[in-house]
């Protein structure tokens, strides 16, 4: 089984009730303190932590004084945009005793369906990492309508996991792992310590999307399963109510372990190779030297651009000789890319008008 230590980059999801006491409305203290205490002994091991937190519904109904019953879709948003700004303040506060910098990023369905918006948020999120802040992400209640939400932060959190690389992702429950059935129901049900694939006989487990003993119920967290492994993330689903609820994981509480055939770069790579491309890049020898040696693609190295495309679209990228070496997504359209190419990425802002990003196709949305 995976432990926590190994991981390199690592996912957290937090739901509302770990967060929220359901009988007051308040927030957990004690225990969101105790997390924080974990969030930092794994950075001081040097591990990368990004935590995806529901809870700003939960809190923000009990200041406005909203019943505890389902509320109409406007409630909620009002509930989420009070609740949001003082689950923020929450974990800036928890975090800052350890000298760990905050970042709220608030995401709907739209910014990873939309392969622009993806990128966007993708850079924003590993420049975040890289400055060594702990991005807390939370689907943006406040604005989102159904067609444009995930629903729950299972799937938003291994939205996240594959869109920067993660490959650990631990969704901390009220239930400490995937059982054959309810063990609420059933007292013959039993915990999985791994599931190395999900067939269909375990996803006839999970029962429907209302049940289970969180909100998003079983399936939804298997549904996150599946779109983490394939992702190249292990994922597992761990009880989260004990205080420091990641050091009781490593040291070896009940758990369930997914596990995942690639690593996650492996996967985003097979991912962009897969897709079709919408246009063509060629490069003159020195770029195409550089890229054999895993370098971005700079708009200097770029002799032709060829049809038509949009910002985070598929390109295949061309040798001198016009054959393939790869395909990538590109941070320009193809009118933008035609009016850089052959430039020195200082001079973008002064050709556009406007700001831009120092590689045409970043090293990481390449393959090869």
């Amino acid at each position: 089984m995976a432990a926590l230590i190994d991981a390199r980059r690592l996912v957290v999801k937090i739901g509302s009730a770990l967060l929220v006491d359901r009988g007051t409305g308040a927030l957990r203290a004690d225990w969101l303190r105790s997390l924080a205490d974990d969030v930092a002994w794994l950075k001081a091991m040097g591990k990368d932590v990004i935590l995806v937190s529901s809870g700003s519904i939960a809190l923000g109904r009990g200041v406005l004084g909203l019943p505890r019953s389902e509320l109409a879709l406007e409630q909620s948003q009002a509930a989420a945009a009070v609740g949001q700004i003082r689950l923020a303040r929450a974990y800036e506060e928890a975090l800052a005793p350890h000298a760990i910098t905050t970042a709220q990023v608030l995401v709907t369905l739209e910014d990873s369906s939309n392969r622009r918006r993806y990128l966007n948020s993708r850079a924003t999120l590993e420049t975040l990492i890289g400055l060594g802040a702990v991005p807390i992400v939370n689907e943006n209640d406040t604005i989102a309508t159904d067609e444009i939400r995930y629903g729950d932060n299972d799937r938003l959190a291994a939205q996240v996991a594959v869109t920067i690389g993660a490959d650990q992702m631990i969704l901390l429950s009220d239930v400490d792992g995937f059982y054959s059935a309810n063990p609420m129901q059933d007292a013959t049900a039993t915990r999985f310590d791994v599931i190395e694939r999900i067939t269909p006989a375990i996803e006839a487990m999970a029962g429907d999307a209302g049940s289970g003993l969180s909100k998003g119920g079983m399936k939804t967290k298997l549904m996150a399963a599946k779109l983490a492994t394939a992702g190249g993330c292990a994922m597992a689903i761990a009880e989260g109510s004990p205080l420091n609820p990641l050091k009781t994981l490593n040291n070896g509480a009940a758990c369930t372990w997914f596990t995942a055939t690639l690593d996650p770069q492996a996967a985003r790579k097979r991912w962009i190779g897969a897709m079709k491309p919408r246009g063509q890049v060629m490069v003159d020898a020195g770029a195409a030297d550089a890229l054999c040696k895993g370098k971005s693609l700079l708009p200097a190295g770029v002799v032709q651009v060829s049809g038509s495309y949009g910002r985070g679209d598929p390109v295949d990228i061309l040798a001198p000789d016009s054959h393939k070496l790869g395909q990538g997504l590109s941070r320009y359209t193809a009118a933008e890319s035609r009016a850089i190419m052959g430039c020195k990425s200082a001079d973008i802002e002064t050709i556009l008008g406007y700001p831009g990003r120092a590689a045409l196709i970043h090293r990481d949305d390449m393959a090869f």
